[in-house]
């Protein structure tokens, strides 16, 4: 019983970096039309300016640095980059891949390839008793994280002024704006809202896999594509229940099965998803 209470909280801890990452990703294809191969580069910034300022100011202080970089970033590629490529997908495509790829090349020409240790506080590092098992408090840690997050997306969804024009922008956009709303700065605003969200996955995952690397983002960015379309574009709900799915599904059958097949098992359940929602529609 310990065991499976451990590898529930440890995938659910693996689900809330999913979602953290694939919240703002959803946001952004739902309401922008932008497939953003670059959004794993956010999670990268976040998780090196963590790195740099936790020394300096403080575990907490570091986050801050990690979520305020990954906003700042994503906004302004979406100023200078992507807001001229509106309604041109394959350029969409091809700039934001080029851009997760210069972007890995940076960090290692000023970073080196090689991953390095996160300064994690040694709080982190702990276990706590929790159903009879040993959880380490990092998976309770993330799991915090995504849950804030994730209420108080949904309350800016729904309680704010923009927060609506994004809900209305994400079913009919063309509606919103023959209003007269300009839905741009609610593209900048979603940008810059996905970004602090994986600036806070790439400072928290720092401490989870207790390192950071510059090609991080782009692997975890797989897995957030998969929750992203099993859970529904533009759902912030849909994305959390995927993450979870696919978390847990991973973490589980990486246990009892063969080391890799629980991402086998992710790839699997996204087709199956794929293939059963099209035969819904054809039905």
């Amino acid at each position: 019983m310990s065991t499976v209470v451990l590898l529930a909280v440890t995938g659910l801890g693996l689900s809330a970096l999913y979602f953290l990452i694939a919240s703002g990703l959803s946001l952004v294809f739902g309401l922008a039309d932008v497939l953003n191969f670059a959004h794993g580069w956010f999670l990268t910034v976040g998780a090196y300016a963590a790195y740099w300022a936790t020394p300096k100011v403080g575990f907490a202080g570091g986050v801050v640095a990690g979520v305020l970089a990954g906003a700042g970033v994503a906004a302004l590629v979406e100023l200078v980059m992507i807001r001229p490529l509106y309604k041109r997908t394959i350029a969409q495509v091809l700039v934001t891949v080029g851009l997760s790829l210069a972007g890995v090349a940076l960090f290692q020409a000023l970073f080196s390839p090689d991953a390095r240790i996160f300064p994690s506080p040694k709080w982190t590092q702990q276990v706590v008793g929790f159903l009879g098992a040993r959880v380490p408090v990092k998976s309770l840690l993330l799991i915090a994280g995504a849950v804030v997050v994730l209420a108080a997306l949904l309350a800016f969804l729904r309680w704010t002024r923009y927060g609506l024009i994004i809900r209305a922008g994400v079913e009919n956009r063309e509606m919103v704006t023959a209003l007269g709303i300009d839905v741009r700065k609610a593209f900048t605003l979603v940008f810059a809202i996905g970004g602090a969200a994986a600036g806070l996955a790439g400072a928290l995952g720092g401490v989870y896999f207790e390192s950071v690397s510059p090609t991080g983002g782009a692997s975890l960015l797989i897995f957030a594509f998969i929750v992203v379309v099993i859970g529904g574009m533009g759902s912030i709900t849909g994305s959390a229940v995927a993450a979870v799915a696919v978390g847990l599904l991973q973490q589980f059958v990486n246990y009892y099965g063969s080391a890799g097949a629980g991402d086998v098992c992710a790839v699997a359940l996204l087709a199956i998803v794929l293939l059963t929602r099209r035969q819904a529609r054809q039905a």
